[in-house]
């Protein structure tokens, strides 16, 4: 998902070339405050006017408690995009304001109400800690998202090349997102110019079990693909279990096994997801080659 600043119409109209699976157009952090009016406009005329093939395109408003996120959600919403990025998101009634008025603003847009997601920023310790009542605040929570830089600043700590500070916070995310049925979305990788750091760090937190990262950069979007695909192996063990199980299930047997190893619900979710997953990154890989020709 790259982030695109709302204040720079070349990036809002060129950033779905990068092939990224989402578009996050920024109100919030990447736009001055005698910006926001100018921002909020480009940015709902670019969503007005904008073609922006496959993506998912969310905005990322101002938060809830400045003058702004009103006039951000009353905007945008209107424009046909799938959600809105909640920024420094740290009570469950927070959430439940934002949800009552994206529903006054469907409802005067003659759009069907429920529709537009939230996915909400956990920038402040406050956040963290209330993840799990955040994300079953309302049906519309799409996806808790640990923040970065704000984070590691109301730490009172700094964001380091190796993550410490926010590897325990990392996992508290992923389980309170599994607990609520809700995705687990990574923050951003800082420093676009550090091409293993950024291997390193997306191989852990898709071993946590995040679904998927933020990038700031486009040249950070292929690392993020090759990371998040299955590899053949992945795959070929995937299908050699879903295999077992069906072949378990068709002679009336109550457990499978394979390679000695006996298959359970966990394990055949794991492999049904492995497939999924390896199956959105070939028709990525279609699309770039299309695009190409």
């Amino acid at each position: 998902m790259l982030y695109l600043p709302g204040n720079s119409p070349n990036m809002l109209l060129r950033g779905h070339l990068f092939r990224p699976d989402g578009l996050i157009i920024d109100l919030e952090d990447s736009v001055s405050a005698g910006e926001k009016d100018a921002a909020r406009v480009l940015v709902r005329d670019v969503l007005r006017r904008g073609d922006f093939g496959e993506c998912e395109v969310t905005v990322r408003i101002n938060g809830v408690g400045t003058d702004c996120w009103r006039d951000d959600i009353a905007a945008v919403v209107p424009c046909g995009i799938s959600g809105i990025r909640a920024p420094k998101t740290e009570t469950p009634r927070m959430v439940k304001d934002m949800d009552e008025y994206l529903s006054s603003v469907e409802s005067k847009s003659g759009m069907s109400v429920g529709g537009i997601e939230i996915f909400c920023l956990l920038e402040t310790a406050l956040g963290v800690w209330n993840a799990y009542d955040i994300a079953t605040s309302s049906p519309r929570v799409t996806a808790i998202i640990p923040g970065g830089e704000d984070l590691a600043a109301d730490l009172r700590t700094s964001r380091g090349n190796e993550g410490t500070e926010l590897e325990w916070i990392r996992r508290m995310i992923v389980v309170a997102a599994r607990a609520a049925g809700v995705d687990a979305l990574d923050t951003v990788f800082p420093n676009i110019s550090d091409d293993d750091g950024l291997r390193r760090e997306a191989g852990f937190v898709k071993q946590l079990g995040f679904d998927g990262k933020s990038v700031i950069h486009p040249n950070q979007i292929p690392i993020i693909h090759e990371i998040y695909a299955p590899t053949e192996s992945e795959v070929e063990r995937a299908e050699r279990i879903l295999a077992a199980a069906r072949e378990a299930s068709e002679r009336g047997l109550g457990v499978a096994a394979l390679d000695g190893r006996m298959i359970d619900a966990p394990v055949i979710r794991r492999a049904e997801f492995t497939l999924q997953r390896a199956g959105r990154a070939r028709e990525s890989d279609e699309r770039r080659v299309k695009s190409c020709r």
